[in-house]
């Protein structure tokens, strides 16, 4: 296996796109939410109020995304994007982060609930099962598309320079300010939540999701599979227990996996992957 430093050498988009990456995501966000926070009546007499449905909400959220896209093909064109977006058929990974994605984050939503005794699941709206899948196919098309820029673009290339929990770390830490005008706009569930909690989870979330990231072998499926399930309209309000689990849980995958995490060996560092994806992945942990 090549190392780290070798593999540098023949990426075709360069560590500098980062600086691109994190300055494009932050300009388009913080540009709508905060207009909105500076000049509520002026933009709301122009575009209607700020909700989550409404489309400058869902432009803002896509910004780490849009910024991905607009990455990749300022340096690879349209070819280097379709390879970036054969990495949606990485799916082969360890079975054991499949089982977490889809039966352990409901259970530390269920148990969070549990503690602060709320419900197993939420409520469902007064139309009953119809609306609910519906707004669970809206939150697919929301958050996940974050994940093209964060683990798209980011990630790949701060593990060039760095062990996987430290990338992790400081992606967590970017999105977390990323969304700290979120917490100053009105009428959003932002303004009902601590943002420090918020940003510890952010922290975590971002460091749990690596080895899954790494697992699959730069995998975008996964990733976005895993924010998919944060926003599930199905699970329960479990704030603040929610967020403790989780860094519980991301302190025995930390421990478990620290050979791993603390190595720049293995990482995935590729953005746009060179070999087919049947080819290119094992079902290695």
């Amino acid at each position: 296996m090549q190392s780290p430093s070798k593999r540098t050498s023949v990426h075709i988009i360069p560590s500098s796109a980062l600086v691109a990456q994190f300055v494009i995501t932050f300009a388009i966000a913080w540009s709508i939410i905060g207009s909105y926070i500076l000049i509520p009546d002026t933009v709301t007499a122009l575009f209607g109020e700020i909700s989550g449905s409404h489309p400058l909400y869902f432009l803002a959220t896509w910004a780490p995304g849009i910024a991905g896209v607009i990455v990749v093909l300022a340096y690879a064109g349209s070819s280097g994007l379709r390879a970036f977006l054969g990495r949606l058929l990485l799916w082969r990974c360890a079975p054991v982060w499949w089982l977490f994605i889809l039966v352990g984050i409901p259970l530390v939503y269920m148990a969070g609930s549990a503690l602060k005794g709320g419900p197993l699941l939420s409520p469902l709206p007064p139309g009953g099962l119809g609306p609910a899948f519906a707004f669970l196919g809206m939150m697919l098309f929301l958050g996940p598309m974050e994940e093209f820029g964060w683990r798209g673009v980011a990630q790949p290339i701060l593990q060039r320079h760095m062990a996987p929990i430290w990338a992790g770390a400081l992606i967590g830490a970017t999105w977390g300010v990323w969304h700290l005008p979120a917490f100053f706009l009105a009428n959003m569930v932002f303004t009902d939540w601590n943002f420090l909690p918020f940003f510890i989870g952010n922290v975590t979330l971002a460091i749990l999701v690596t080895p899954i990231f790494n697992s699959a072998r730069g995998s975008l499926l996964l990733p976005m599979l895993f924010h998919w399930q944060l926003i599930n309209p199905f699970w329960p309000d479990a704030q603040p227990w929610d967020t403790w689990i989780l860094a519980a849980v991301a302190a025995a995958v930390i421990w478990w996996k620290r050979d791993s995490l603390f190595s720049r060996e293995g990482a995935a560092t590729e953005i746009m992957p060179t070999a087919a994806p049947a080819a290119s992945l094992s079902a290695g942990a």
